[in-house]
């Protein structure tokens, strides 16, 4: 064995040199290993070796590139391309061994090998487009030339990371070898392309599967359509596809290259991609929590109990059972049981329609939920979600129940969205057990937890849910109590803004266009008519109070009745509503106000700077840990757009001092709801961001 640096080593299995990579925890291109890639092929195109098998040990081949390097200056060690270039030019085959995943810069490095080999769990892909970026060792170049044009922009664009068999039928693979077999496998693969004298083969060079794109424009123009809604305001999609028209429609392989180095540059520099790498290390940064160390014991969650099967209770339960944890639904009535019990097959079996699910995958999940009408079936879990009419006494009276019922060391979780959970802990004798998981709706498609820590939480139990969060396919974030937690705090904010608006002469679908097109999802006008406008709405109390009380007694209810505060058409489609309007104006003739203009530019500071105000008081009163940890709550469970990478970090963007200079003046304009936080006041004083703030 011959150690080339620290990371990597050459051994010979007969004529198979064999490069070995070991760069913890993923194989990260550093420059550590690109100085070793490039010094190992080398020393094996130097040898007698026949051929050279690329593999890495730990739990995955090369991961993708050191983000950590991005925005530094040149290294000094070999570059990426050095590396490439070594590869393809090597005058004896080289494999590329595939286990883990092969993504970004690893896939781009394994496609400058001849051939690629890979275990079925394997694998690959180009997501780059998740940082605002493309791939830029010539990714963009390469894959259309393997898997075609129409693959390339959906993976591309997409960044989907490819099953090892999809990928050997996209030609992207060359030969699927056996779990555990890797290493042989791989050489098996290099000596019969030695025996058999199979051709160097250069993707660089290959340009057959770009043919058929030359001289089809429309190729481009109909995936752009299609995906139109897809990739708004996003940068970096139309980036990726235009490097992909530069591989189809440039005389050489050299001046796609320097198409996709130009628009990377581009990407690189601008606002975007800086927002969405900060998001991704802020996603990573949120499950560090500083007093509860990454070895904290966690408990043992085989069984979960859910209290409630409503759309909620369902749709939590459908988290568990896709982890492939049994679940036992708690209700009180038999017809809600078996309603909800037929919502979840339901939705099981309409996502196995549209070919998400086998018919097989679907009865294992639902044999994993079961139902009872008996408290006492909850006797035996290790974890109880709670999740009920947000009223207090009720919530006291379950968790009474759980205290006495539930074997010591359960934990006992709320899903409540904004109720004490100080005060719900306070009905038991074990509050140490008590935490909050506050799951958003869809609870089964939203990617956001809330995990609220109450006084006496015990910090096996943080780090439990925590690392459970993972485990079902959630991002957790860790918070405080207090009323609405992060995410409904702050977004009370916006809404108290949107509906003084509304009564100052903006129009709902001016706010909501404005909030649209800074790039969320929607206006909140628009999702309260998604939502329903009688949400928590009593007929029997209902007194004409409120613009939302008046559509609702008009059973204008939002798009399930066909009107709300919008209009909608047979297919749901939106326009403005002369009535909605004329019910605006009457308030306002009844208050005494007198419509004004309002311009986009005060719409947008109105419903958005209260908000990160908001968030300044929850980082001094310590609700959040980090400014970056209410950037991946808003992200994740609000549609703020990624792009913008979260409302503290879009705060430091635009400049504290003019965030603050804007709530004084609407203080002076308005009243004291607008004061700004302490913390907002100090920062800027020190000439400080929220990303310096520690709590």
């Amino acid at each position: 064995m011959t150690e080339i640096n620290p990371v990597t080593t050459l051994t010979r299995e007969g004529d198979v040199a064999v490069l070995t990579l070991n760069s913890p925890p993923v194989n990260a291109l550093s420059a550590q290993v690109r100085e070793g890639l490039f010094n190992g092929f080398k020393a094996a195109a130097a040898s007698d070796a026949k051929a050279v098998v690329l593999i890495c040990e730990g739990r995955t081949f090369i991961a993708g590139a050191d983000i950590t390097e991005f925005g530094g200056g040149p290294t000094g060690a070999a570059s990426v391309d050095d590396v490439q270039k070594i590869m393809e030019s090597s005058p004896i085959p080289v494999i590329a061994a595939i286990h883990g995943t092969a993504l970004g810069g690893g896939l781009e490095v394994a496609l400058c090998a001849h051939y690629r080999v890979a275990v079925p769990s394997a694998r690959l892909g180009l997501p780059e487009v998740a940082l605002g970026l493309l791939p830029g060792a010539g990714g963009t170049q390469r894959l259309p030339r393997i898997v075609g044009v129409e693959t390339a922009l959906e993976m591309m664009t997409s960044g989907r990371h490819v099953p090892a068999p999809e990928a050997a039928r996209l030609g992207l693979v060359d030969e699927i070898v056996e779990e555990g077999g890797l290493r042989e496998g791989a050489v098996a693969f290099a000596n019969k392309a030695v025996a058999e004298g199979k051709p160097l083969v250069k993707v660089s060079a290959n340009n057959a599967r770009l043919e058929a794109a030359k001289g089809h424009p429309e190729i481009f123009a109909a995936f752009r359509k299609a995906n139109a809604r897809k990739f708004r305001g996003f940068v970096a999609p139309e980036s990726n596809i235009r490097c992909i028209e530069a591989a189809v429609n440039s005389a050489t392989f050299a001046e796609g290259m320097a198409e996709e180095h130009r628009l990377f540059r581009e990407l690189m520099a601008g606002p975007q991609s800086a927002a969405q790498r900060y998001y991704f290390f802020a996603e990573r940064q949120a499950n560090k929590i500083p007093d509860v160390p990454a070895d904290t014991p966690v408990r043992p969650i085989r069984k979960v109990g859910i209290i409630g099967a409503g759309t909620m209770g369902g749709g939590i339960a459908m988290n568990f059972a896709n982890a492939g944890i049994p679940v036992v639904i708690v209700e009180v009535q038999e017809v809600a049981l078996t309603r909800g019990l037929g919502v979840v097959r339901a939705n099981y079996e309409r996502t196995a329609s549209r070919g998400g699910l086998t018919a097989e995958q679907v009865a294992t999940r639902t044999g994993l939920i079961t139902g009872s009408l008996e408290m006492s079936a909850l006797a035996d879990v290790d974890l109880v979600i709670e999740a009920v009419f947000e009223r207090m006494d009720i919530k006291k009276e379950i968790f009474a129940k759980l205290d006495g019922l539930c074997r010591p060391g359960a934990i006992l979780a709320t899903n409540t969205s904004y109720l004490d959970i100080d005060e719900i802990a306070s009905a038991t004798k074990r509050p140490q057990d008590v935490i909050g998981m506050h799951f958003f709706s869809p609870a089964n498609v939203m990617k956001l937890l809330e995990v609220v820590r109450a006084d006496a939480t015990a910090k096996d139990v943080i780090a439990t849910v925590m690392k459970f969060a993972k485990q079902i396919g959630k991002i957790g974030v860790l918070v405080g109590v207090c009323n609405g937690f992060v995410g409904n705090r702050m977004l009370k904010q916006r809404q108290n803004e949107a509906q003084k608006l509304m009564l100052e002469g903006a129009m709902p679908w001016d706010i909501d266009r404005v909030l649209f097109d800074f790039g969320f999802p929607m206006g909140p006008f628009a999702m309260s008519d998604l939502a329903g406008l009688d949400v928590g709405w009593v007929k029997e109390n209902s007194k004409s109070a409120t613009v939302r009380d008046v559509l609702c007694e008009m059973d204008r209810r939002g798009q399930k009745t066909g009107a709300g505060f919008y209009d909608y058409d047979a297919e749901r489609n939106a326009k403005p509503s002369p009535v909605t309007e004329g019910i605006i104006k009457d308030f306002m003739a009844r208050t005494g106000a007198k419509p004004r203009a309002v311009s986009d530019a005060e719409i947008l500071e109105r419903t958005i700077f209260p908000l990160i105000n908001e968030g300044a008081k929850i980082l001094e009163e310590g609700k959040a840990i980090r400014a970056s940890d209410i950037d991946v709550v808003w992200v994740n469970g609000y549609g703020w757009p990624v792009y913008r990478g979260g409302p503290m970090y879009y705060a430091d963007q635009i400049g504290l001092p003019k965030v603050l200079a804007k709530m004084q003046e609407f203080q002076a304009a308005m009243g004291d709801e607008f004061k700004p936080a302490s913390l907002l006041e100090r920062l800027v004083a020190e000439g400080k961001t929220f990303a310096d703030f520690k709590v």
